[in-house]
């Protein structure tokens, strides 16, 4: 199940007054996300509340229970997902003419204080996920590596403190 922000109107994941950047990949995952929500679980789970509603009391109906719920969770994450989607604006990095700096949808390597290389993917915020090397165009880390070049050391805010970091290798997606 995917989780869902607190509040439709309030994401923390986009600054107030920035656009929201997407990838035409990340455009697409959400989008699928919203179909796959709207006519395949939403469906289905229509069908169990009502099936659960006409086998009598509902307040100790498991089934009704849960399915009423899930409907909310659902609608929530699909209005969120379409304001999101409304909001949009899709930017294809494989489009970028200036490779040598770092800007949206570029692939970053970097080499820290203490010589770990680590490579990141600066994406919209809607579609960063860290557990795939990703970071939200909002982020410390890419906040601080936007328009460096090859070469240059940045100075990035982490938990403990400024930390330099070199730029070793920028890459974008081919054309």
């Amino acid at each position: 199940m995917t989780t869902l922000p607190d509040d439709d109107d309030d994401d923390p994941r986009l600054p107030a007054g920035m656009k929201n950047y997407m990838t035409p990949t990340g455009y697409d995952r959400l989008q699928a996300e919203l179909h796959q929500l709207l006519r395949v679980e939403r469906p289905k789970i229509v069908e169990i509340v009502s099936w659960a509603a006409g086998n009598g009391d509902r307040s100790e109906n498991g089934d009704y229970l849960y399915g009423k719920k899930r409907l909310r969770e659902i609608d929530h994450r699909a209005r969120w997902l379409t304001k999101r989607l409304d909001i949009a604006e899709v930017v294809d990095p494989a489009r970028q003419t200036n490779r040598d700096r770092i800007y949206f949808g570029a692939t970053v390597s970097f080499v820290t204080e203490d010589e770990a290389e680590r490579t990141v993917t600066i994406l919209g915020a809607d579609e960063a996920d860290i557990t795939r090397g990703e970071v939200s165009l909002f982020s410390p880390i890419a906040r601080a590596l936007l328009r460096a070049r090859v070469g240059e050391v940045v100075k990035m805010h982490t938990p403990r403190g400024i930390e330099e970091v070199e730029v070793v290798t920028i890459r974008y997606p081919d054309a």
